[in-house]
């Protein structure tokens, strides 16, 4: 039995490197994609969701310091809270805050733009009686779609890296 096991693991093994598949930060910090990454600066970005989304992003790129920037994202950010559930006396009980963003790579060579995308999410809210708690659950999802926007920034620019940087032979 553990000889069949062994065997079927090699075979999985064999079959998922011929796919084509490869790690998109293969080479880790010395690689193309982080690369390319640590070259991209994040234009400010207005409101407190800005803020939080371009500190996000930020975070996630890993800016290489000193470096004179290639790139420079541009973010435009749609923040939305909408109340759904309302009860007789038309208070509100439920919301949902959306983030949306619309966010362009520009060359900076150039000026061109080589990447424009979305990326958003959205999350529920209960409001509650007490008026400190809806703020702070409202703030609170705004600190995790930041976050889930950020990572779909970063995953498509990253994706944009390693399709468009050579390989090194």
């Amino acid at each position: 039995m553990t000889c069949r096991r062994l065997l079927a693991l090699a075979a999985a093994a064999l079959a998922i490197g011929g796919c084509g598949l490869r790690p998109l930060y293969a080479g880790g910090g010395d690689g193309r994609v982080a690369g390319l990454l640590s070259y991209v600066e994040v234009a400010p970005i207005e409101g407190q969701s800005g803020w939080m989304v371009a500190n996000a992003v930020r975070d996630r790129l890993s800016a290489g310091g000193d470096r004179q920037s290639r790139y420079r994202l541009e973010i435009k950010l749609d923040d939305k809270i909408i109340g759904l559930g309302v009860r007789g006396n038309d208070t509100v009980t439920r919301e949902r805050r959306t983030l949306r963003a619309r966010y362009q790579l520009v060359d900076l060579s150039n000026g061109q733009v080589v990447l424009d995308a979305t990326a958003g999410s959205d999350a529920g809210i209960d409001v509650v009686s007490s008026e400190y708690a809806t703020i702070a659950a409202e703030s609170t999802a705004l600190e995790r779609l930041s976050g889930i926007v950020a990572d779909q920034i970063v995953a498509r620019v990253a994706l944009y890296a390693e399709r468009t940087t050579p390989r090194a032979q």
